[in-house]
């Protein structure tokens, strides 16, 4: 969506570009401001593909398929940007090589890097009890969720023990300016502010909402515009 600089929108676990970025109007706010979105729809999630043999899910793969989708777009001066898994892909992306001019991590907090075994665990539970969750259940929402996306477990199941956790030692290949844009009632991954203040150029945002309601909200838009709008 749009023409101008190229931004790479990585959306979160269980969703989808349209759901994450077009829905609530964020990429149109983008594309209003002179970019250009690409939304790719995650390995297992969305349209993309979604199998079942677990050797398609080795460590790192939503890393390793967001740098061969730059690649293989032959994008040079492009602008990262990821909410909740889409930030944690972010991130191992730049680990592995990948050089945005700027990175947008959003609905992340430090310990949702360092620590994603106890999220993993949460998620896999969600989906081997996911028919006999009842309402009042921690796992409830995210099971309802995942109905309403129609999410294919068996391929979930695999990608969720595909993440790598990033300690805080490796923040150092962070090197470029980064916005850490959170929810003020988000802490489902951590603490933002800690995550801005672990990072070398990093400020923290913070918008309306929890990590469920914050993508709905216009302000999420709107601080990544303003942020990727700077310098340009």
């Amino acid at each position: 969506m749009g023409e101008g600089r190229p931004a790479l929108l990585l959306h979160g676990l269980f969703s989808s570009a349209d759901m994450n970025w077009m829905r609530y109007g964020h990429a149109a706010q983008l594309a209003e401001a002179g970019f250009e979105c690409i939304m790719p729809d995650l390995r297992a999630h969305g349209v993309s593909a979604k199998p079942h043999d677990a050797a398609d899910y080795p460590d790192d793969v939503l890393a390793r398929d967001a740098i061969a989708l730059v690649e293989a777009l032959q994008l040079e001066d492009f602008d990262l940007v990821g909410f909740s898994l889409g930030a944690r892909t972010a991130v191992r992306s730049v680990m592995l090589g990948l050089e945005p001019r700027r990175l947008v991590l959003s609905g992340m907090g430090l310990q949702g890097l360092a620590g994603w075994t106890g999220r993993s665990d949460f998620f896999v539970d969600a989906i081997d009890r996911f028919e006999t969750v009842e309402r009042g259940d921690p796992a409830y929402f995210a099971v309802q969720f995942m109905k309403t996306m129609k999410i294919d477990r068996v391929a979930a199941r695999h990608l969720l023990h595909s993440v790598s956790d990033t300690s805080p030692e490796g923040f150092a290949k962070i090197s470029m300016p980064t916005a850490v844009i959170c929810g003020d009632e988000d802490r489902d991954n951590g603490s933002p502010i800690d995550l801005a203040k672990a990072l070398p150029e990093a400020v923290h945002v913070e918008i309306p909402g929890t990590h469920m309601s914050s993508v709905t909200k216009r302000e999420l838009g709107a601080a990544i515009t303003a942020f990727l709008a700077e310098d340009v």
